[in-house]
């Protein structure tokens, strides 16, 4: 009798927890749909990842993200509620629910991901530490700048991987930390450093905030790898399933030739079974996600794929940074997505 009582005690108990598990991994996409808005965590002023233009609405690679989710979820690219958040508070804001999702160029890292007990939901760029320096130092390695000062952002891992190249390479690069990009360009601007250090995305946009950006120059060498990209809270499976698929939808929809103009016409029309998956005409993706079935063709109808994406705020007819690792692998790239089978 005792053993038949503690099976079912034990039984039963797995059952709650299962039940208890199962409704906090759809919290917060129910709590989405229930506020009827997305709370996007975004950079305070990047240009090329988020920035307000100058008619005051935020625009960038990350934006472009957010609003891909939202329209996907809410199906409504403008119920997106934007948090500017520094470097310092990106991380505390998202485990204390302030935020849904923290698309902010931030580096996935090991800590992040176990200590911070957050969801790597996957890379949307991939980039490297940089230096933009003065042309007038004539540096032409990272070792040149020993003895320098260079502008960074607190919070961020920029101070801890100059600390490692300082300490690897036995020279002396001295740092001067900053909350936002906005205040350290006017530190650069008024001489108090010698140049600029982040990851190689905002550097083309921090130098095109300069007043004279031919005065400035981006070195080639890097001296990190800094995988930027999408996180969510730990525990929360389903919504973190919904952020990763995303990404996953724009970049196999560049692999496949569907466009920000052709979706719809392609949902009607294409053959292609992955095509077809991608856009939902088969195989109920999107109800495994939580989401109605057209969740990707919307997401795409809105943002388009990534390479529609990059050249929209990185590209020839914005920062004129060629893209590089953030090709598609078929391209030499780095850009990959999981299967959608």
């Amino acid at each position: 009798m005792l053993g038949s009582y503690w099976c079912r005690w034990i039984i039963a108990a797995a059952v709650a927890t299962v039940g208890v598990s199962s409704v906090a991994e759809a919290q917060t996409l129910a709590q989405i749909k229930q506020r009827g808005t997305l709370n996007c965590g975004v950079d305070t002023g990047a240009p090329g990842f988020a920035v307000k233009d100058d008619k005051g609405k935020w625009v960038g690679l990350d934006v472009d993200f957010c609003r891909a989710i939202a329209v996907a979820v809410l199906g409504d690219a403008e119920k997106v509620n934007y948090v500017p958040l520094t470097a310092k508070v990106r991380f505390t804001s998202l485990q204390n629910g302030e935020i849904d999702v923290l698309i902010r160029d931030s580096t996935l890292t090991f800590t992040r991901g176990t200590q911070l007990k957050l969801n790597l939901a996957g890379v949307n760029f991939y980039a490297g530490q940089g230096f933009m320096v003065k042309k007038s130092l004539n540096a032409k390695g990272v070792k040149d700048l020993n003895g320098a000062t260079i502008c960074t952002i607190t919070g961020a891992t920029l101070e801890l991987n100059i600390a490692d190249y300082n300490r690897a390479n036995s020279v002396n690069i001295g740092t001067l930390l900053f909350e936002k990009l906005d205040e350290a360009t006017v530190a650069l601007e008024s001489g108090r450093c010698d140049g600029y250090t982040d990851d190689t995305g905002s550097l083309a946009g921090a130098r095109s905030t300069m007043k004279k950006p031919d005065d400035w120059m981006v070195l080639a060498e890097v001296i990190s790898k800094e995988p930027l990209g999408i996180l969510t809270r730990q525990g929360d499976e389903q919504w973190s399933n919904v952020a990763k698929w995303i990404l996953g939808a724009v970049i196999t929809a560049e692999e496949v030739g569907i466009t920000q103009a052709n979706a719809e016409q392609l949902a009607k029309t294409s053959e292609n079974p992955e095509i077809r998956r991608i856009l939902g005409i088969e195989g109920d993706f999107g109800k495994m996600l939580g989401l109605d079935n057209d969740w990707a063709l919307k997401a795409l109808k809105t943002s388009g794929n990534y390479g529609e994406m990059y050249e929209r705020h990185f590209g020839s007819k914005a920062l004129q940074l060629p893209r590089g690792v953030n090709n598609l692998w078929s391209k030499g790239g780095l850009m990959y997505s999981y299967p959608f089978r």
